[in-house]
């Protein structure tokens, strides 16, 4: 199965439905993870958000207790389409940026016309990713940072000299073109549990 994304305070009710579905589960601690073992052979792997190691005792609520977010931390989410920029202090959005650009869709057809626009298309998505990266240099802080979207117009913006102090942790999001809806969506996204299940 693929990762599911449990808000925080829903875990408890997440694992008694593992239970409910696969038998009493054994928990325990591994690599920095909650595992739970059930008596139908199937495992779920939970990790706390932001990249943090769990070393705590083997129940669900120290494991909830546990996940809690920093105290600053950001999102960035860039696709060709725009880009979304938030400062956090723990769950509260402090400050935010999101911008759409317009980039050139792709041609039919051919020659010269096609490198003309494939051009036309480089510069643009080159604009929006600077325009993103003077957005994050503003808005966001050094630390944590949950990023999404496309991954190399991600990694072109943080190529940044002034987005050094920003270091991306896990989960990185799937989203569409950021818009409002989109990055608070991610925001909830970035403060889950991300829950492993593997079915016997």
């Amino acid at each position: 199965m693929p990762i599911v994304l449990v808000p925080t305070e829903r875990l408890p009710r997440w694992v008694d439905n593992f239970v409910a579905r696969h038998g009493a589960a054994a928990l325990s601690v591994e690599h920095g993870a909650l595992r739970g073992a059930a008596e139908d052979g199937s495992t779920f792997v939970a990790r706390l958000p932001f990249g943090s190691s769990y070393a705590d005792v083997p129940e669900v609520a120290a494991f909830v207790a546990a996940a809690e977010a920093p105290g600053e931390w950001g999102v960035l989410l860039v696709r060709k389409g725009g880009f979304a920029v938030a400062r956090l202090e723990g769950a509260r959005m402090v400050e935010h940026k999101i911008g759409q650009r317009h980039v050139q869709g792709r041609t039919k057809a051919g020659g010269q016309s096609q490198q003309r626009f494939a051009r036309r298309r480089g510069n643009q998505a080159r604009q929006a990713y600077e325009a993103a990266a003077d957005h994050a240099a503003r808005i966001l802080s050094p630390g944590r940072l949950v990023a999404g979207g496309d991954r190399p117009a991600v990694e072109e913006v943080l190529t940044d000299p002034r987005l050094q102090g920003l270091v991306v942790v896990e989960p990185w999001l799937a989203v569409p073109d950021p818009r409002r809806a989109v990055l608070d969506q991610a925001i909830v996204d970035a403060r889950s549990i991300a829950v492993d299940v593997t079915n016997a």
